[in-house]
């Protein structure tokens, strides 16, 4: 369903160790294909926002709704619910001792939702998608940057997850290795994955956002389509975000 609302954020809020609130209230309806691209300047809670969403932070106030599910529950199992969310880090983080197959593999397969063999079948697949099926043998340690982030998009992808949550994925990465990756990421996109990206890449927002967020001072500051947001700037501190970085 086109409109469907996948993810509800209800004025969430999150401060650290009884601090000052780094996301003091965000709310957003975020739909089902939907790419949404968050900016921002460095410490404004962009990456707090997004592990919120999985849990990996817990939230101090507020309410997120994932698929008509509370995930600020108390009670609700994550670990299901983090099956569904695809996560993609700066770093890599893939396991140095296991093949790039047996990388793709062990979460499907320790998790009883598909057989080895039926994991390797959907591992070589999404491998030959990214241009990588002839690494299925190495180790992480013989690929580039470019490439181990490339992995790492395709071991999310091979939990068949219903939203894909990207976390500045190419800010690690050497300039000349970060085209490889956005070009996965615009793939992802046309293929109507709902996407949540934080990244500092404009020209990547510019091309694959619906909707661009501006997170400034805890809130969202503003947002739009990002003829809106690059374009037609409402906020003063919008306008100088953009004047600093374009």
């Amino acid at each position: 369903m086109k409109d469907e609302i996948l993810i509800k954020v209800s004025h969430l809020q999150k401060a650290f160790n009884g601090g000052r609130n780094v996301l003091s209230d965000i709310s957003i309806d975020i739909r089902r294909g939907e790419k949404i691209v968050i900016i921002g300047p460095s410490g404004c809670g962009k990456s707090t926002f997004l592990r919120c969403i999985n849990r990996l932070e817990e939230p101090t106030g507020g309410t997120i709704t994932f698929e008509g599910v509370d995930v600020t529950d108390s009670n609700v199992n994550m670990d299901l619910q983090r099956q569904k969310m695809g996560m993609v880090f700066q770093h890599f983080n893939l396991f140095p001792h296991l093949t790039i197959m047996q990388n793709l593999t062990l979460a499907p397969v320790t998790l009883k939702l598909k057989t080895e063999e039926e994991a390797k079948k959907i591992g070589f697949e999404l491998l030959k998608k990214v241009g990588l099926e002839d690494k299925m043998d190495k180790y992480p340690s013989t690929l580039s940057g470019g490439q181990k982030q490339r992995i790492a998009i395709v071991r999310s992808l091979a939990m068949n997850p219903d939203v894909m949550l990207f976390d500045e994925p190419t800010s690690a990465l050497d300039p000349e290795m970060v085209g490889e990756v956005l070009n996965v990421m615009k793939d992802l996109a046309k293929q109507g994955m709902t996407m949540l990206v934080v990244t500092h890449e404009m020209g990547f927002a510019r091309e694959v956002a619906d909707r661009i967020l501006f997170i400034h001072g805890g809130v969202i500051e503003e947002q739009g389509t990002p003829d809106e947001i690059f374009n037609h700037p409402q906020s003063e501190r919008l306008r100088q975000f953009l004047k600093a970085i374009l």
